[in-house]
């Protein structure tokens, strides 16, 4: 950007590229709004006032706001290469996004953060990274890669890295364990540190901000909202596919704390993203439950922009990009027009194809084409050993994460046990997929409804091998070598036959197919799993994809003395209360 030339157009001594004239402007530093025009040069705003040029465009006393930031998300988890995930986010008014690459660091390390930088450099929404600070998030996981403090370290010479991602390890932060202070120390004097800090609580909080991370977005209480804000801590409210906190949070944001509190989508769908959408969505549903227009834009931009230091967004004003959202009214939220870098992205919430021809799909490195990586015979014994008739059986919870652990009777032939659908019993298996060792965790499901085939998928937070779960070991073995075949992604087998599969041969965890077909084939196998019996109440892929994962349960309710781990098995909660 030529800064002369930019003061130049906002004196009015030479022509902006664009006017847009006649718009109510949202003030981000005052909440409020006032009739002026935005000049604007080099895909910057130049100025705001009174402005003309051979290039005007009238708003016609339309809204125009910033474009919303999102401060923490997943772009995996959309299933969506960045590109796709871009094509997507930005037509509903998300025109800067602060991803944590997590999911495909733990497939594949720095070529996959690689990956995910170089594809954000070629798309017209501003991506900036937060280093993954937990791969693996154990050490019981079998991921694809161990990132040190060294290895990471590199990547901080980029302007698109702030800091690292949500520090998940909080008993390494209290305890002091040097790798994860390794990490910490490396972001010190040069960025953000985020937090994962689920339920805690008083000193042990003090002592989690005391080391310098400056944010959580697992809050789910309004007290909890309000013990980070008060220990100087960001609140990241969060409405993703999985976790919905928003409404929850709503009764902790006050007029004088509301600065200090952003929006996040974390981990969002492709179909709730086309349906809903983003930050946008968020806007709506704050603004529909009291919270003061202004008050909702300012979480969904500056507050965000300040808090992570981004000079160049968040407020429209001179010299910050002219990412810009054209609003008919304040009711549906969905934007007439997006402006990117000052240029029309979209309309009525849909790309405008003339401008995507300027933006080409990052060419997929070859380790995350051939992420799934079994074991030499290309299967796995699924015989799990029981001694009498009572075996440990894993409980789901509806509408929950956490499960519980029950000691029940189980069928059992030769010392085998089996699934029973009847009881409501299927056997569960995660297979290590990243490098071929053939180890895998066994165990047994009671709630999840399924009464006849498998679903397998490759994802399973946060290692992201693959796990199955099925009424008997032959559909649960074409599964698991249906994905192998197509590179990963979802899998539903019944008699025999493949019922259908969502590739994702990106890493096991994303396409590069438009959200669009992908959203249809992931509600095509949604309704194709409930029509072999899986509970309504559950959505059976992010239940699967979350029964692997140990951090959650382990943090959330190791002060109370309910986890019960055994190196190598699936994690279960006993005695969890309903």
């Amino acid at each position: 950007m030529d800064k002369k030339k930019l003061m130049r157009v906002a004196q009015g001594r030479e022509s902006a590229d664009l006017v847009l004239k006649g718009g109510l402007v949202f003030a981000g530093f005052t909440g409020s709004f006032k009739p002026c025009d935005i000049a604007i040069s080099q895909g910057y705003i130049a100025g705001i006032g009174q402005y003309s040029g051979p290039n005007e465009v009238d708003l016609q006393g339309r809204y125009v706001t910033p474009g919303f930031i999102d401060a923490h998300v997943h772009i995996e988890s959309s299933m969506l290469t960045p590109h796709g995930f871009a094509r997507t986010v930005l037509p509903k008014g998300t025109t800067t996004v602060v991803a944590d690459p997590h999911e495909i660091a733990n497939v594949a390390g720095c070529v996959g953060i690689r990956y995910m930088m170089d594809a954000a450099e070629r798309l017209p929404i501003d991506i900036r990274f937060m280093l993954p600070s937990c791969v693996p998030a154990t050490a019981l996981e079998d991921n694809g890669a161990c990132l040190t403090a060294e290895e990471l370290r590199p990547f901080l010479a980029s302007p698109q890295v702030l800091g690292l991602g949500e520090m998940m390890d909080i008993a390494g932060v209290l305890a002091g364990d040097k790798k994860v202070w390794q990490k910490l120390a490396l972001v010190e004097t040069v960025g953000l540190v985020d937090g994962h800090a689920p339920q805690l609580a008083a000193k042990d909080l003090m002592a989690y901000a005391a080391a310098g991370i400056l944010s959580d977005h697992e809050c789910v209480t309004p007290e909890e909202a309000e013990e980070r804000l008060a220990a100087g801590m960001y609140l990241l409210i969060r409405e993703g596919s999985a976790a919905h906190n928003l409404d929850a949070l709503l009764p902790a944001v006050t007029l004088e704390n509301s600065s200090f509190c952003c929006f996040c989508t974390d981990d969002r769908h492709p179909g709730d993203l086309l349906e809903a959408g983003g930050i946008n969505a968020m806007v709506r549903q704050a603004v529909a439950k009291g919270i003061p227009v202004s008050q909702a834009l300012q979480m969904a931009t500056v507050n965000t922009a300040r808090y992570f230091g981004l000079k160049d967004c968040g407020v429209i004003a001179p010299g910050r990009r002219a990412d810009l959202l054209v609003f008919e009214d304040f009711k549906a939220w969905v934007p007439v027009q997006v402006y990117a870098q000052g240029r029309l992205a979209a309309e009525q919430g849909q790309p405008v194809e003339s401008f995507w021809q300027d933006y080409a799909p990052q060419v997929v490195p070859q380790r995350l084409e051939d992420s799934v990586r079994l074991a030499a015979d290309d299967g796995f014994s699924l015989a799990l050993p029981v001694t009498g008739e009572e075996a440990n059986v894993i409980e789901l919870v509806p509408r929950q994460l956490l499960t519980k652990r029950r000691f029940m009777q189980v069928p059992a032939e030769n010392g085998l046990a089996a699934a029973d659908p009847a009881q409501d019993i299927l056997k569960l298996a995660v297979c290590e997929r990243h490098k071929g060792t053939g180890r895998i965790g066994l165990g047994l499901v009671k709630g999840f409804g399924l009464q006849s085939g498998a679903i397998a998928q490759t994802i399973g937070h946060d290692s992201h091998n693959l796990i199955v779960i099925g009424t008997n070991d032959g559909d649960m073995q074409l599964a698991i070598r249906t994905l192998a075949a197509c590179g990963g992604g979802v899998a539903i087998v019944a008699d025999g036959v493949v019922r259908g599969c969502l590739a994702l041969p990106v890493g096991g965890l994303m396409t590069a197919q438009p959200a669009v077909q992908v959203a249809a084939k992931a509600k095509q196998m949604e309704e194709l799993a409930y029509a072999l019996g899986v509970r309504r109440e559950y959505d059976p892929f992010l239940t699967l994809a979350f029964l692997s994962l140990p951090v959650i349960p382990e943090l959330k309710l190791s002060d109370r003395g309910l986890v019960d781990v055994q190196a190598g098995r699936i994690i279960a909660i006993d005695e969890l209360p309903d």
